[in-house]
């Protein structure tokens, strides 16, 4: 391959990639998975930035998870590090779908509790994916810390990142369940309903979790 040959290789980006057309943005964000080209990693994580349609960004994301993480890994943590909210928060969504703990070192208690909430979400899912073995604990501190925030979407996803922790999270939710802040002991108490009844809707853990803190906890287990 010439040295022309092979800058052609390294800007290639996918046909279509940028069209007006979301089918045919669509389309195009498959081919880059079913061909991968490391030559067009760069290409596809901006796309994953600006990109409006979510079944086109879901794509790819696949895209990226076929190629190689030691490729695709460096880039998404840059956008992590410096990108945009949507950037930031379809990186991270990508990085949970890799798998690499390598990426663990982007997760920190700044992004765990950053003001955008899509951001922070796409964030408590990743750190449960990537965290390294033996930093449960201290994660599950890390994301109670946010217990209480938002509206409902956002509290759904931080109930469930700390249900995926398993048992760190239990001592963590049992002292948030007594914080003093309402808010905090509601959302902790909704939390462990949920856990102790997957099948339970997250709304209806919400409304006894309110009834529970009205009447001081003094049914916080029935």
């Amino acid at each position: 391959m010439t040295m022309a040959e092979e800058d052609a290789h390294t800007t290639r980006a996918p046909r279509g990639a940028e069209s007006a057309d979301a089918s045919v943005r669509l389309r195009a964000a498959l081919a880059a998975g079913t061909d991968p080209d490391p030559g067009s990693v760069g290409e596809l994580v901006e796309r994953c930035a600006v990109e409006p349609d979510f079944h086109v960004r879901e794509m790819l994301t696949w895209a990226l998870t076929r190629h190689a993480a030691s490729v695709t890994v460096p880039a998404l943590l840059g956008e992590v590090r410096s990108g945009g909210a949507r950037a930031r928060s379809q990186a991270l969504h990508t990085l949970s779908k890799i798998g690499d703990r390598r990426a663990w070192a982007v997760i920190t208690p700044a992004l765990l509790s950053d003001a955008d909430d899509e951001v922070a979400r796409s964030a408590w899912r990743a750190a449960v994916v990537l965290v390294p073995e033996g930093g449960e604990r201290e994660l599950a501190v890390m994301l109670a810390s946010q217990l209480g925030r938002g509206g409902y979407e956002t509290r759904l996803s931080l109930s469930r990142a700390l249900i995926a922790l398993g048992a760190a999270a239990s001592p963590v939710l049992d002292d948030a369940a007594t914080d003093p802040d309402p808010r905090v002991r509601g959302h902790a108490i909704a939390t462990e309903r949920l856990w102790r009844d997957p099948e339970a809707r997250f709304a209806y853990a919400v409304e006894e979790a309110k009834r529970v803190v009205a009447l001081g906890g003094a049914d916080r287990e029935g």
